[in-house]
């Protein structure tokens, strides 16, 4: 019979070449199913993962994708090693969106120096927001907080819909589920004139270094990873866990409100039904390939906005289904927490003991 045991220790070497193993079996499996899709997976794979990158402006449109899932990828590397697991990212980048999205439709004519910081304000106080309620629930109720946050990831995608589709679709929008488009002191400066490099390319990375360092480097972050690996010696060192959670909750919630605002003003310019293709489904992949690490969320972030891109090019150049995409990005987590699985534990064979024998 199969039995699963612990190991006595974790390999450090594994601890960073299984992604790169998850990686390369992801790579194996979506040729063998590009094949029985009749598409020659050397051409497939090219399309997906090389040619967005060597076209004109790729990789400026690779950061500009990247940009959201390492800043909400970095908030949830934070609460996963805390033990708190917030899966409604998704709810707090469109909550985000929607409360910055809001002012920047409320305040067209004041001056960028102060209606942009407003709006990036007020959508990370709507992800934190968001975040914040999650957490309280957990704490007052003892509710899970995966079913929670899901739950609310639901409700304010439903809330998004309708504020498109009615209080503020754009009277002149020819009845298309969107808004007005923000205006120039709104949508915020460009890296680059007439382009959409946007103030979150830089923010992301400087997000991931501040939260490293905050994780690494300070009292608190240890407290963080105390309260991950050992709940009861953390209670035993006098750490406040409530307190924890709350932080956790609130940081992860507020960068994915950040991340959606940063995407509506820098990169639609307007609040639309589809300002999330699963960004923040997609960001719980960058944490994990990222090792709970904020600075390993850049390549992992990076990487997974690169499937975004070759899923648009092998539609549009293969006639591949869109949902190629997310085909990889399931495959790729699934094999990613297998291999995880076996870097914590080995499975052994035992003959089975004789009936009536002990």
């Amino acid at each position: 019979m199969l039995k699963v045991e612990a190991r006595g220790s974790e390999s450090r070497f594994w601890r960073y070449a299984s992604p790169v193993l998850a990686l390369l079996l992801t790579g194996v499996t979506t040729s063998l199913i590009f094949l029985a899709m009749g598409r020659p997976p050397a051409t497939t794979v090219y399309t997906f993962l090389i040619q967005p990158l060597i076209q004109q402006d790729g990789m400026s449109a690779l950061a500009v994708k990247a940009a959201p899932l390492i800043i909400m990828g970095v908030g949830l590397s934070l609460a996963y090693r805390a033990n708190v697991w917030n899966i409604g990212t998704d709810g707090q980048f469109n909550l985000g969106a929607i409360c910055g999205g809001g002012i920047a439709l409320a305040l067209p004519d004041l001056p960028m120096i102060l209606l942009f910081p407003a709006v990036l304000l007020a959508g990370l106080i709507g992800g934190a927001a968001n975040g914040g309620l999650v957490a309280w629930l957990r704490i007052r109720f003892n509710a899970n907080e995966i079913l929670t946050s899901l739950m609310f990831a639901y409700i304010t995608n439903y809330l998004l819909i309708w504020l498109v589709t009615g209080p503020w679709r754009d009277p002149m929008g020819f009845g298309f589920p969107q808004t007005a488009m923000f205006s120039d002191s709104a949508a915020g400066p460009r890296l680059i004139a007439d382009t959409n490099l946007h103030l979150g390319i830089v923010l992301a990375p400087l997000v991931a270094v501040g939260l490293w360092f905050m994780l690494e480097k300070s009292l608190l972050g240890f407290q963080f990873r105390v309260l991950g690996q050992a709940t009861r010696a953390a209670r035993f060192a006098g750490f406040r866990e409530h307190r924890l959670v709350w932080i956790a909750m609130l940081i992860s919630g507020g960068l994915a409100g950040l991340a959606g605002i940063l995407e509506a003003t820098g990169t639609l310019n307007q609040l639309t039904t589809t300002l999330s293709p699963g960004y923040g489904f997609t960001a719980i992949i960058v944490a994990f390939l990222g090792r709970l690490n904020p600075l390993g969320c850049i390549p992992a972030g990076l990487l997974l906005a690169l499937t975004y891109l070759g899923g648009d090019a092998a539609q549009i150049r293969l006639g591949l289904p869109n949902a190629v995409t997310g085909i990889f990005q399931g495959i790729l987590l699934f094999y990613l927490l297998g291999c995880d699985f076996l870097l914590l534990n080995r499975i052994t064979w035992r003959a089975a003991a004789a009936r009536g024998v002990p």
